[in-house]
């Protein structure tokens, strides 16, 4: 099993040598500059913005779900009968 991890070792090192001096790495940093701009037009929030705004949403349900559950126990027909 260590040969082989090895064997991919070198290939994988081999590979990349071969890739970082032909032409596509320039077509990768191309790609990626195009792709950044895509991403930039589409007006995307980071994973931290979007955890941080799932928490709050969450917090904001709990509240409103007891919130409901008072209004209801209220809206119930107290034990006592109106004079």
């Amino acid at each position: 099993m260590m040969l082989g991890q090895k064997v991919f070792e070198e290939i994988s090192g081999k590979l990349g040598q071969v890739l970082a001096d032909s032409p596509a790495k320039d077509l990768e940093k191309n790609l990626r500059a195009v792709l950044q701009g895509v991403f930039t037009k589409l007006d995307l929030v980071t994973r931290e913005e979007f955890d941080v705004q799932q928490a709050v949403l969450l917090k904001t349900r709990e509240k409103l779900e007891a919130l409901e559950a008072k209004v209801a126990e209220m809206e119930k027909p107290s034990g006592a009968s109106p004079e």
